[in-house]
């Protein structure tokens, strides 16, 4: 079993924490202060610390720097338990090492989430490393252009007849206890059409669509529809895909649209020099959470459109506004990272307030795979 060292002055935090972590079947080593803690990091090597901030004799962050800085044990994740509501101190704790943070008062849940989440490091890069593997792979056959393109053709023509919803499927929706939705929105997208004629600006945009689709199918999107300029996609785990899931698919798919982007720019570069048009970039948003496929018919024209509805997807919608203001290229909410923990490298962290909710959406910067 997974051994835990909790770190908790407060003798009734320490046994909650304590009995929830043994009730889930892992191992678990107590300490009233980060010395000590620290000493039972040393001498046992466990798979994960979760640690108070405010201690006796070493607080929380003296512990981290002092873990960080012993190679025999540097790479213990640790998840911090604070009850610094500001943000600055959010910051301290991340840009010091730790690998996720839990505010106080918290759930035995969001206990359990996080702790799963670091425990599941291993997993995840294991999964980074096979999807290396294949896009080594796919570079080896990008030399063969044409043979690629054949393959190419028959795989998304699969995916579509496979993997998207038909007009006589079944009446009832389609619900997901947990999916990964994506957003990418077009930015600049007004400055470009008041520089490019509307012939020049839908080959532009229909360019980059195309990479979009295609990026999309072939990391195994269930869903996806426009919505304005953007595009809305949804991921779900399926029995085709059981090596990756879901979360880590979304991040893959959302790494190659930011590229698609550079593609993209390039293309302007070549065919428009000397118009100074706006640069082509695209902000990409990723959540997890229920997602529900609803099935709208109109009886009128005889048509079906798939509809992904669910506070998952409007979240989503509104992070990518607030992150794109941030200056981030990819936001994913804690919950969708949770999801992917070890397989990806993250930057800044930060409570993103959504407008017309109450309350914030905890989410950090996606940067690329761990390819550790």
């Amino acid at each position: 079993m997974p051994l835990i060292v909790v770190m908790e002055d407060d003798a009734a935090t320490r046994t909650l924490v304590a009995s929830v972590l043994r009730k889930d079947g892992y191992d678990v080593l107590s300490a009233d202060n980060g010395l000590s803690g620290l000493e039972l990091v040393r001498q046992n090597r466990p798979d994960l610390v979760i640690s108070d901030v405010q201690m006796p004799v070493m607080d929380g962050f003296a512990m981290l720097q002092a873990l960080r800085a012993d190679p025999a044990i540097l790479a213990t994740p640790v998840v911090l338990l604070t009850s610094l509501q500001e943000r600055a101190h959010m910051r301290i704790g991340m840009t010091s090492g730790a690998d996720d943070y839990i505010t106080k008062p918290f759930r035995p849940g969001e206990l359990r989430e996080a702790a799963a989440a670091q425990l599941n490091k291993r997993h995840m890069q294991a999964a980074v490393q096979v999807m290396a593997v294949e896009a080594a792979v796919q570079a080896a056959l990008e030399d063969q252009k044409q043979h690629l393109a054949r393959l190419y053709e028959k795989k998304l023509a699969s995916e579509l007849s496979d993997k998207w919803p038909a007009a006589d499927a079944s009446s009832q929706d389609e619900k997901f206890s947990n999916a990964t939705v994506l957003f990418v929105d077009v930015l600049n997208y007004a400055g470009l059409a008041e520089k490019l004629s509307s012939t020049e600006l839908s080959d532009v945009v229909r360019q980059f669509y195309n990479n979009a689709g295609d990026t999309v199918h072939l990391f195994g999107a269930r869903h996806m529809q426009f919505v304005g300029e953007g595009l809305l996609v949804v991921f779900v785990d399926s029995t085709d895909t059981t090596s990756v899931n879901h979360g880590l698919r979304a991040a893959r798919a959302a790494l190659g649209l930011i590229d698609a982007a550079k593609r993209v720019q390039q293309f302007l570069n070549t065919h428009f020099p000397g118009q100074r048009l706006p640069r082509f970039d695209v902000s990409v948003a990723l959540n997890s959470g229920p997602v529900a496929l609803a099935r709208l018919e109109d009886p009128l024209h005889g048509s079906v459109q798939i509809l992904p509805v669910g506070d998952t997807v409007s979240a989503t919608l509104l992070l990518q506004k607030q992150a794109h203001k941030a200056g981030w290229q990819i936001a994913a909410s804690v919950a969708m990272l949770r999801g992917v923990t070890g397989a990806v490298n993250t930057g800044g962290r930060a409570l993103v307030s959504l407008p017309g909710r109450t309350a914030a959406i905890d989410a950090a910067e996606l940067l690329g795979l761990a390819l550790a």
